[in-house]
């Protein structure tokens, strides 16, 4: 694959965790087509007056950042939110530049991500089954028969991902057909296929329990019938789950640490395997404690 004639911006964002921070712009910074790349950074504000020295500390370093072709600061004196941030700011970056790579303040990527990230989107954009591709890939196992780089999943990835308007503009965010879905037991077993636990996030997100941007966005993966572009060898690792986060306020070390350099080959008629489906929603499987607390707790 060949680069596209023009690089899709990077959409950053960030709240409270400036050493997270830093260290997500130092692994970008060492990307091979950063020089090239427009990065655009949205700055949360403060919940309460407890984040404000956090903030502060986060828009000093935000005021130091170089490498870049241009760098945009968005900063809010309001608390919009995670989700909240991520749909206004990928929308608005998306209506002026058609494509965009997504990541937040706690991803470490691999140096070639970018040049893999919009070779990616410039390969699927025609494809109508295709509404993300993601530059993170779950440690799973992989059967022997399959050799390709790359494998399709029914789930939208929220770590180092990137989309196209055409795709996005189908983004149903109010869930409007939820009602169909909790009365339909094999749409819901369909919508399970990315893994078990994406129905309770989305009970969840409709009962505002949680306010994820990303179990919407999968629902609208779903209801689109598209999948998301996975690689074989991440080119991504989380380093927000020490407890730190948003949406990880516990510690694991669940979504594994390796990350690879090796170049991907990229296959534009890639079809879904089913054994790697089978594999991929094995790996999201709930623990059985999580499972009785879901049924008790939230009925599902």
């Amino acid at each position: 694959m060949s680069l596209p004639a023009s690089l899709a911006p990077i959409v950053l964002f960030c709240f409270n965790r400036p050493a997270h921070l830093q260290q997500t712009i130092e692994a970008l910074q060492q990307n091979m087509l950063a020089a090239e790349s427009e990065l655009i950074i949205y700055s949360d504000g403060p919940r309460n007056s407890s984040d404000e020295p956090l903030i502060a500390k986060v828009r000093a370093y935000l005021s130091s950042i170089s490498g870049f072709q241009r760098i945009k600061i968005i900063k809010s004196e309001a608390n919009n939110g995670l989700a909240a941030s991520v749909i206004k700011g990928v929308t608005e970056v998306l209506n002026q530049f058609g494509k965009v790579i997504v990541l937040e303040d706690d991803m470490l990527s691999a140096p070639d991500f970018l040049v893999f990230m919009n070779e990616a989107l410039s390969a699927y954009e025609s494809r109508k089954d295709i509404f993300s591709v993601t530059a993170y890939g779950p440690p799973i196992s992989f059967p022997a028969h399959y050799k390709e780089d790359l494998y399709l999943a029914p789930r939208a990835s929220s770590w180092g991902w990137g989309t196209w308007l055409s795709k996005w503009d189908k983004a149903d965010w109010n869930v409007t057909a939820f009602s169909g879905l909790q009365n339909d037991k094999n749409k819901r077993n369909q919508f399970k296929a990315g893994g078990e636990d994406l129905w309770p996030m989305l009970v969840k997100q409709q009962r505002n329990v949680i306010d994820s941007w990303a179990i919407r966005w999968t629902y609208s993966q779903f209801i689109n019938n598209a999948y998301g572009v996975y690689p074989v060898h991440s080119k991504i690792r989380n380093i927000g789950t020490d407890g730190s986060g948003t949406n990880f306020t516990f510690k694991t070390g669940y979504y594994g640490s390796e990350m690879s350099d090796n170049k991907i080959r990229i296959d534009p008629q890639i079809k879904p395997d089913q054994q790697i489906i089978q594999a991929f929603a094995d790996y999201y499987k709930l623990p059985l404690a999580l499972k009785i607390k879901n049924r008790i707790k939230y009925g599902v």
